[in-house]
């Protein structure tokens, strides 16, 4: 699904140095995109370990690849160098995992993520638009819609890192004057997501277990929700972020669509969109860490930055199979 950035950001992002921490990732690719499209130079910075560079063939011209860590002192200061505005997507997802490797997502996360802001503070960055989680929440609330000022209640290695992050986002704001803001990600999905990976995202497991025939799995009894948000709201939540005229000292503002679905009503469209029907699913025990229900109020990120989900669940999802029936047939 093509999109036309320049409706939405005509001139902004022109002609300016803008830094992609893991850039050659899912979304950090789709970002690094549409910064192309709005003429923005762009350096991307990504280790490789979950992300590949194929992802931006096609329109990296513009493109300053760097291959390396945040984590090392001198290539983050390299990158950073000259920039206006950071994007920060790299580091280490999925819950699972998390609670499998905790001193590694420790140390990628947390100790990332402080390289970066002390590079990008001594170079004079404008802004840090951080990529939160909507883990941050935990089950606070059951199924009623998660609003910022909701407590934390980290279930997972993975969203302590996070609440680490946010807390560094925040308090680098105050103490040194470079502005920052956190955007909690509700299950953002799309193409480019990686299905090959045993913690892969639920949407692309899903996408390559009923393209071979296979019986999707689904873990508990399936009637856990989530608000599943296509990529190009993501993108479309950095890029207003980036534009806001004010400060926004580290302010934490939900990115989702604000609709619950649960995975048994995702497996049942995606099964349908596939012809894959005749295929039941296997359902396993849940796993630690994860929470039951995730469903965001966008309010605050309405009021603060004028977003408004550009993309529907029916049309992401469409569109994402369709990548995945190209690439994985």
């Amino acid at each position: 699904m093509n999109m036309n950035w320049t409706q939405h950001h005509p001139d902004h992002f022109r002609d300016a140095r803008v830094l992609v921490t893991g850039a050659a990732g899912f979304i950090g690719s789709h970002i690094t995109e549409a910064l192309v499209s709005l003429g923005a130079q762009v350096v991307a910075i990504d280790d490789l370990s979950g992300g590949s560079w194929a992802n931006l063939d096609g329109f990296d011209e513009s493109v300053t690849r760097i291959t390396g860590s945040i984590a090392d002192e001198k290539a983050v200061t390299q990158a950073v160098a000259g920039c206006r505005y950071v994007f920060h997507l790299a580091g280490l997802g999925s819950v699972p995992r998390s609670v499998a490797e905790p001193e590694r997502y420790m140390t990628a996360n947390v100790m990332g993520t402080y390289q970066l802001l002390q590079a990008a503070k001594a170079a004079g960055v404008q802004r840090v638009i951080f990529s939160g989680s909507s883990n941050y929440y935990g089950d606070i609330g059951g199924e009623a819609a998660k609003v910022e000022s909701q407590p934390p209640m980290p279930l997972s290695p993975y969203a302590a890192t996070k609440l680490f992050c946010e807390g560094a986002m925040r308090s680098w704001a105050y103490s040194f004057g470079m502005d920052t803001v956190v955007l909690r990600y509700f299950n953002i999905f799309g193409p480019r997501q990686n299905p090959n990976s045993a913690y892969a995202a639920v949407i692309a497991a899903f996408a390559k277990a009923m393209l071979r025939r296979q019986p999707p799995v689904i873990f508990g009894s399936g009637e856990q929700s989530r608000d599943f948000t296509f990529v190009h709201n993501a993108v479309h939540a950095n890029l207003l972020a980036a534009r806001f005229p004010g400060a926004l000292k580290g302010e934490a503002l939900n990115v989702a669509c604000g609709h619950g679905i649960s995975v048994n009503e995702l497996c049942a469209a995606m099964a349908k969109l596939l012809n894959r029907t005749d295929i039941a699913a296997v359902h396993q025990p849940g796993r630690a860490g994860e929470i039951l229900h995730s469903k965001a109020d966008i309010t605050k990120a309405r009021s603060t930055l004028g977003y408004q989900p550009l993309v529907d669940f029916d049309t992401g999802l469409a569109a994402t199979v369709e990548w995945y029936r190209r690439h994985l047939a």
